[in-house]
């Protein structure tokens, strides 16, 4: 199966010089399409500056960072925002959720911005709220549902559009236990459905549900495993 993600010697340097900090220090790592990848570590890991490598959030300091066959190292702003908006599906730890819209709008509101004419963006929505069992919280605004159920509304805003990516940053963080195991059910249900699910935590028992699990340690990968091999 081709690669989806191909990164190569990758750093982040922080205050270049006598008291920089390597927040990554030359990680090299490949994700195929339709792979199911947890990376783990611990705060201060790196993770969370991987994360937003991942998803064209920051650029590296040296390295290179493939998706989808292209170079996102070398990108301006505006392009690097044209591929988080089409090629990547965002799930926060916070929900990140606008307060005083309701469920449909905030699914809405990224197609809007994308230019998906009304109709379109109607159908997508309310078929991104169905995936994930809300259909009947459309008319909801965040403040009258629960943590769970404002998750849920923030996978479905992240896979209206169908990105190939979804990038998943402790999304069961805020979750007691039985929403936690909705969420991953769903991005489950996703990655059965043939997206790419790359998933940041620092919670083992979160990462051993993927089928490949990435540890990172000091700005490193310490381990790479891919279940069953």
């Amino acid at each position: 199966m081709e690669n989806l993600i191909e990164i190569n010697e990758m750093c982040k340097i922080y205050n270049p010089g006598e008291n920089e900090v390597r927040a990554l220090d030359n990680i090299s790592v490949k994700i195929r399409k339709n792979e199911f990848v947890a990376i783990i570590g611990q705060s201060g890991s790196g993770k969370s500056t991987l994360m937003n490598m991942l998803g064209c959030l920051d650029i590296p300091t040296s390295g290179s960072y493939y998706l989808n066959g292209q170079d996102v190292s070398a990108l301006s702003d505006d392009e690097l925002s044209d591929i988080r908006n089409l090629e990547i599906g965002f799930i926060f730890q916070g929900f990140n959720l606008i307060q005083n819209l309701t469920a449909y709008e905030n699914v809405e509101l990224p197609l809007i911005y994308r230019g998906v004419g009304k109709k379109e963006r109607h159908e997508l929505s309310l078929k991104a709220l169905d995936k994930v069992n809300l259909s009947n919280r459309v008319h909801h605004k965040p403040s009258e549902m629960s943590g769970g159920q404002q998750q849920r509304v923030a996978i479905a805003r992240a896979i209206a559009q169908a990105p190939p990516v979804i990038l998943a940053d402790e999304p069961t963080g805020n979750l007691d236990s039985n929403s936690s195991k909705e969420i991953m059910n769903i991005l489950k249900g996703l990655h059965a459905e043939g997206s790419t699910v790359i998933l940041i935590t620092h919670d083992n028992s979160i990462a051993e549900q993927a089928d490949r699990i990435i540890n990172i340690i000091d700005g490193r990968i310490e381990k790479d495993h891919i279940k069953g091999e």
